[in-house]
């Protein structure tokens, strides 16, 4: 069984994403394994992959999603990557509740 897409921390949660930029629209896809058998939150964004504009569409297009402040959401891992492991501040089981609404989307 592969690894869950989202963990629980103390201060919220971490968000295993696979983000795709140059892409036609900012949006969130299905969860999907990735390469090497670990869950992603398939994510798009329109802005390019330079000078973190990239990661900043992500936050902010998580932060829509999620419900909460763009200061609440930092990529923690993979800031260069498209594997990326994103930090959300705040209730854990209130965002814990909208990744696994999004995982049955």
């Amino acid at each position: 069984m592969a690894d869950p897409f989202f963990e629980t921390a103390r201060d919220g949660i971490r968000l295993f994403v696979r983000l795709t930029p140059k892409s036609s629209a900012d949006r969130l896809d299905a969860v999907a394994e990735d390469g090497a058998g670990r869950l992603r939150l398939k994510a798009r964004v329109r802005a390019l992959p330079e000078d973190g504009r990239a990661n900043a569409a992500l936050a902010a297009l998580l932060a829509r999603a999620f419900g909460c402040a763009k200061s609440d959401v930092a990529v923690v891992a993979g800031v260069t990557s498209r594997s990326k492991t994103v930090h959300l501040r705040g209730e854990a089981e209130r965002l814990a509740a909208i990744a696994e609404g999004l995982a049955g989307a």
